[in-house]
């Protein structure tokens, strides 16, 4: 199961969140905030731990206020988190913190909180886009890239195969795909915006390996065209070895019509 395939947890499951304990008046210097309470973590180190379990990432841009509590307390949370069989990593220079589950050393499977859903076929089309548009930018010397929504579904219907023939529900597929991944904090703004930012989360969140199991499923599900023999013919990095018959982990639902 890859990082990207994992959602949030179901909020029913975490309580009242920070922020609404925050608006019920209990003071947020103490321990203590319920009556009770035996929890050892300050209420700050608490709501940024709830972020984390809630949300697929946070950032320095996304939850300046979380990102700043993990920074200064970054082993507290992570025990926490692997107290419940999920690992913490933390991109320091992109500024942005991931959980994951837990693997075993002996290759069992631990108990989990988190549900497995894997990414849709638009989706995944516009994730390997966004990171393509965040590196050429970056190397263009853009300090933030943009993208249209437009175009984004553009984008999207231009891996159509050619004996689709439901045009309306493909490009619902794909407006509703641009408005999941704006959910995640992949692309920043409103769901209902025309232009959004990408999060530079994208990067560290879509290694080049995944990237590339992610390129092999589109392709072999789309027949569009092959692959290209090198990763690097894509995106100016070092290839990486694809391995015959392996199956990748990817989403192969949500068929084109």
């Amino acid at each position: 199961m890859s990082d990207l395939d994992m959602t949030d947890l179901d909020p029913s499951d975490l309580g009242s969140t920070g922020a609404e304990l925050d608006r019920g008046g209990h003071d947020t210097a103490s321990v203590s905030v319920f009556e009770g309470d035996e929890g050892t973590l300050d209420f700050a180190q608490r709501r940024a731990l709830v972020t984390l379990l809630k949300q697929r990432f946070i950032s320095a841009r996304t939850h300046p206020r979380d990102w700043e509590v993990l920074v200064d307390h970054e082993q507290l949370l992570r025990s926490r988190l692997n107290d419940v069989f999920l690992d913490l990593l933390v991109d320091r220079e992109r500024e942005v913190a991931w959980k994951r589950q837990a693997s075993s050393e002996t290759g069992g499977r631990f108990p989990t909180l988190l549900h497995d859903v894997p990414w849709s076929r638009e989706e995944t089309i516009l994730l390997v886009h966004l990171r393509d548009r965040l590196r050429a930018g970056q190397a263009g010397g853009d300090a933030r890239v943009f993208v249209d929504r437009e175009d984004l579904v553009a984008h999207v219907a231009s891996f159509r195969p050619l004996h689709a023939t439901d045009g309306a529900g493909d490009e619902k597929r794909a407006r509703n795909a641009v408005a999941s991944i704006v959910k995640t904090g992949l692309l920043i703004g409103a769901v209902g915006d025309e232009r959004y930012e990408v999060s530079g989360a994208v990067e560290p969140l879509l290694p080049l390996e995944l990237l590339q199991e992610l390129l092999e499923a589109l392709r072999r599900s789309n027949a569009v065209e092959p692959p290209p023999e090198r990763v690097e013919d894509l995106f100016g990095e070092p290839a990486v070895e694809v391995v015959e018959g392996e199956e990748p982990a990817s989403d192969e639902e949500g068929e084109w019509a």
